[in-house]
């Protein structure tokens, strides 16, 4: 039990713990049920508004209602949410996925999923209970999301960790963590890209792994050492990228993973180290045609590396090296993940809300949308997409993590720009799917996250917000030639991913999505 577990490595939480649990438990289940009022779920034949509440009838017969308040997105839900069910009220996550009548082995790995996201919810705000929320530091304010994703009722999934694990390497527990280096031999590596000359030895290279890949996936690899030297880093809020401490400088570390962390199992495949480097330099270079390097900068994926078993890069033996925040950062600033914004209460926003968000609505959308309109689609949700702030107002925003970009080699040519050999399926002319790829982050995740949060904390009118997301998108895309993408940026609907009906499905890794009233619509 978690409980038994926190008594012996952490006995002062489990106080603060105890508390913490049924708000933990109210946010997942609020989650869940957001996802029963709107996604393509198993076992649903129906919703309806009555009075305020949403109610879903079930296939298995009966209904399930609850506040409609509580289903939508980045609900402030009480502790004591409940969904009422045919036998009584609903108050454990596990139990409501149990009306969906589902018996099989993916409704049973999800029951597991929201379990050990309630109580790494639960442990997260405990640890964080009085701690301050404005960040000193870029690191501080990737790790000053506590309650991690904001949609997704695993939010907190760490499957494979144990609670000293979570305590031990998770972001919102602010540790350090000591990265093991792997002496690899030439013969056995696998690497693409520029590797820093401080991680190699003679002919061999190192290869940074995180600790708990050590314990668990190491071990069954006897042949490969470990040197002596480590490389202290600090979380970042992708659990597995890591901030270097006095080494590595202008550098970030993702490390490879074999814990699943909301939707997927965080390893790193050959393609996304082969293709990390030339997207990087292609992505760059469609920003600076389209002339608004300025504004959004790319954090580079300058080199990865495997470790080849059998013959073939292991997944679980892989890191790759990025440049890091503060190569962009002049005096004074910090660079804080979009999604930080909403996790601090907007306490890191200055001055008007209104003028705030417009003055990131300039920075983000011309570039993000003159991308699409030339082949390159985004995948900028508040984890990817850091805004940089001096004194409390946007002056730039970054872009990370390459794996999530798409391509349509057809509008690259169109452009004078030629597609790269890629490992990968990230090119396709399919450009709805470039769009679903970009409104769905940057829509349906960034702005409604941030309008939430700014009329919530500083009492700005939701309308007002999004009007200057709308006249910023205006602006845009009077320049631009491809109307079809303005049109969908002001469509009825937009996508958000589906996340538990992914986890649902015969293969959970496949992205799913469904579709969401779009605010937008109201300012075409």
């Amino acid at each position: 039990m978690p409980i038994d577990e926190l008594r012996r490595v952490r006995p002062d939480l489990v106080e603060p713990f105890a508390t913490a649990l049924p708000g933990a438990r109210a946010t997942v289940l609020s989650r869940l049920w957001g996802a029963f009022g709107r996604e393509p779920l198993p076992g649903v034949t129906r919703r309806r508004r009555e009075s305020g509440s949403l109610v879903v009838e079930l296939r298995r017969g009966g209904s399930l209602s609850a506040a409609e308040a509580g289903a939508r997105p980045f609900a402030d839900v009480p502790r004591d949410f409940a969904v009422s069910g045919p036998q009584g009220p609903i108050s454990d996550p596990v139990r409501l996925l149990g009306q969906l009548g589902l018996h099989g082995p993916a409704a049973r790995r999800l029951a597991a999923e929201l379990g050990n996201s309630v109580v790494n919810l639960a442990l997260a705000r405990a640890a964080n209970a009085g701690r301050k929320v404005h960040p000193a530091d870029s690191a501080d304010a990737e790790q000053a999301v506590v309650d991690g994703h904001p949609q997704h009722p695993c939010c907190r999934t760490r499957t494979g960790m144990s609670v000293a694990d979570v305590l031990a390497y998770a972001p919102e527990h602010h540790p350090v963590v000591r990265l093991a280096l792997v002496r690899v031999p030439a013969d056995r590596w696998q690497g693409a890209g520029d590797w820093p000359r401080a991680l190699r030895e003679g002919a061999a290279f190192l290869l940074p792994v995180h600790p708990w890949q050590r314990d668990h996936v190491l071990r069954h690899h006897r042949d490969l050492a470990v040197v002596e030297e480590t490389i202290p880093a600090r979380p970042l809020l992708s659990l597995r990228t890591l901030a270097p401490l006095g080494a590595l400088p202008g550098c970030h570390v993702k490390t490879a993973l074999d814990v699943q962390v909301t939707n997927y199992r965080r390893t790193i495949s050959a393609a996304e180290v082969a293709d990390g480097p030339p997207l990087s330099e292609l992505v760059a270079a469609v920003l600076d045609k389209a002339g608004h390097s300025g504004s959004l900068r790319v954090l580079r994926e300058l080199g990865g590396g495997s470790v080849r078993v059998d013959g073939l890069p292991s997944a679980s033996l892989t890191a790759m090296i990025r440049e890091s925040t503060e190569c962009h950062l002049g005096a004074g600033e910090i660079a804080v993940p979009l999604t930080a914004v909403h996790a601090t209460g907007a306490a890191v926003v200055s001055g008007d809300p209104v003028r705030w968000l417009a003055d990131l609505a300039g920075l983000v959308l011309p570039p993000a949308l003159t991308l699409l309109s030339m082949g390159v689609a985004l995948e900028a949700h508040g984890q990817n997409t850091l805004v940089v702030l001096r004194n409390g107002r946007p002056v730039r925003v970054l872009y990370r993590d390459l794996d999530g970009v798409r391509v349509s080699p057809r509008r690259l040519a169109r452009c004078g720009f030629t597609l790269p050999p890629l490992l990968g399926t990230r090119a396709g002319d399919d450009i709805g799917a470039l769009r679903t790829k970009l409104f769905g982050g940057l829509v349906s995740g960034v702005f409604s996250e941030l309008v939430d949060v700014l009329a919530r904390t500083r009492a700005a009118e939701p309308p007002a917000l999004w009007g200057t997301v709308a006249e910023a998108g205006r602006r845009v895309f009077a320049d631009l030639p491809d109307q079809e993408d303005a049109t969908a940026f002001f469509g009825d609907t937009m996508p958000l991913k589906a996340t538990v009906a992914m986890r649902l499905s015969e293969n959970p890794g496949a992205a799913q999505w469904t579709s969401v009233p779009n605010p937008l619509a109201l300012f075409r």
